[in-house]
């Protein structure tokens, strides 16, 4: 993250994203102009861009007056018919005691993220919000050219270490009928090769059949052997039989959060795709209705508990993740989280 003026958006960063940290007015002129710059580059009409410039400008512009701590990450989101742009905010400053008295005009507050929100709402195709007194605020808002896709059931964000412009973790999902998978990986180190490998393995996921994790992970440790490797765990989220199943290599982190609160951690085996390995073994973890599936690299510690966050599950994925890279991410690593939640 940089507090740089930053508007060129390289094309490898359009997937990822970039991310600022607002603490002065010239960053936040310098979000607004990247948002803009990425809307124009992606096609989008001139009135969207305009829509786009109010709420980053207003976005950037409430962290640079109120934060602690504030965050902003521009990136695009796409569908096979068109393509938008998400900008999500965050912070760790006082939140919002009464969120629906903030979203109205005019209403001034204390808290983040209090001026303006009635102006960031209006522009925006479809938007979420969490905010706790004490913990601080996300908010995530999408911008389309016109009517937005159906709200997602998975959501991942990355976030490169201080330092380094590309993050050596990402993810990919893709689906089958009613069989539904992600990849979470982490590239070993940090830099261009650690983001090279999890990049060949996103490849080789996407492109490749649509197979059980464990033969999934196989396929990605043989394609890895000429990088300098990567962690990594896939999931498949069977909803016709309510199950989870999942295998790794590694040190990838991955939960089911049922809705009464209880937590399932799910195994990886050890070793480094594409160069160390045992058997991958393949397990089975229920998915009840309504359970959040959590997955994250070692850049996220496991600190983090649902359990003082009170509504936070129900919130969109792409709130539930920003929520976690926030409060359990570390600055001492490339950092990478993804949640889903299929029902």
């Amino acid at each position: 993250m940089s507090g740089d003026t930053v508007v060129s958006l390289p094309e490898e960063l359009l997937g990822e994203g970039v991310w600022f940290r607002v603490e002065e007015a010239v960053t936040a002129a310098a979000v607004r102009r990247a948002a803009e710059r990425l809307a124009s580059d992606l096609g989008m009409p001139d009135r969207r861009v305009a829509d786009l410039s109010i709420v980053a400008a207003e976005a950037a512009g409430n962290l640079v007056k109120h934060a602690d701590q504030g965050f902003i990450l521009v990136r695009a989101v796409r569908t096979p018919e068109h393509a938008g742009v998400e900008i999500i905010a965050l912070d760790s400053g006082p939140g919002i005691a009464d969120v629906d008295r903030a979203i109205g005009d005019g209403h001034s507050t204390a808290g983040t993220l209090g001026i303006g929100l009635g102006a960031i709402l209006r522009q925006a195709s479809c938007w979420d919000m969490y905010s706790q007194p004490g913990r601080g605020t996300v908010l995530a808002v999408q911008v389309w050219p016109d009517a937005p896709p159906a709200p997602g059931w998975v959501a991942g964000l990355t976030r490169p270490i201080p330092g380094e412009t590309v993050s050596g973790d990402a993810y990919a999902v893709r689906q089958d009928g009613d069989r539904r998978q992600v990849l979470v990986c982490d590239g070993l180190g940090h830099g261009g090769l650690a983001a090279a490998a999890s990049h060949e393995a996103v490849r080789t996921f996407l492109s490749g059949a649509f197979a059980p994790p464990a033969a999934t992970v196989d396929a990605l440790h043989r394609a890895l052997n000429h990088t300098r490797g990567a962690a990594l765990a896939v999931a498949e989220l069977d909803t016709s039989a309510g199950l989870v199943r999942y295998a790794g290599l590694g040190n990838i982190a991955g939960t089911v959060l049922a809705p009464d609160g209880t937590r399932r951690g799910m195994i990886s085996m050890p070793g480094i795709a594409g160069h160390q390995r045992r058997q991958v073994r393949e397990y089975d973890y229920p998915l009840v209705p309504g359970a959040v599936v959590l997955m994250h690299t070692d850049g996220v510690v496991d600190r983090w508990n649902p359990s003082d966050y009170p509504g936070l599950l129900t919130r969109s994925p792409e709130v539930i993740a920003a929520t976690v890279l926030r409060d359990a991410g570390t600055r001492r690593d490339d950092a990478g989280v993804l949640v889903a939640r299929p029902s």
